[in-house]
């Protein structure tokens, strides 16, 4: 029997592949939590149409990092470091859903 925190992963992954599902996106878990199974890196845990993620589950994420009701996104920087943005799961599918459409129509 997998760990604990292995099947909170793994509950987790199924969760967002169920959640772009149903909103029509193509997404699929990687067998065994590793991308390979699927053709990419082994760090990849789903595909969610051509964008390949990796799923983490924590305890809590610091409150700091968080998007508040105000704001879209949150954008996050290490000294000297990239930009990341941090955004909404589910306005993030919109998004995606929205440039699929696009894209399909051209």
């Amino acid at each position: 029997m997998a760990s604990k925190s292995k099947q909170k992963g793994n509950r987790f992954e199924r969760e967002c592949v169920d959640i772009a599902n149903q909103m029509e996106l193509n997404s699929k878990r990687a067998w065994g939590s590793d991308g390979r199974s699927m053709g990419q890196n082994e760090q990849v845990d789903l595909m969610i149409n051509e964008y390949k993620a990796q799923c983490k589950v924590r305890k809590r994420v610091a409150k700091w990092l968080k998007p508040t009701q105000e704001v879209d996104i949150q954008l996050v920087k290490e000294d000297r470091g990239q930009i990341y943005v941090i955004q909404r799961y589910e306005e993030w599918l919109e998004m995606v859903k929205s440039l699929s459409l696009q894209n399909s129509k051209e």
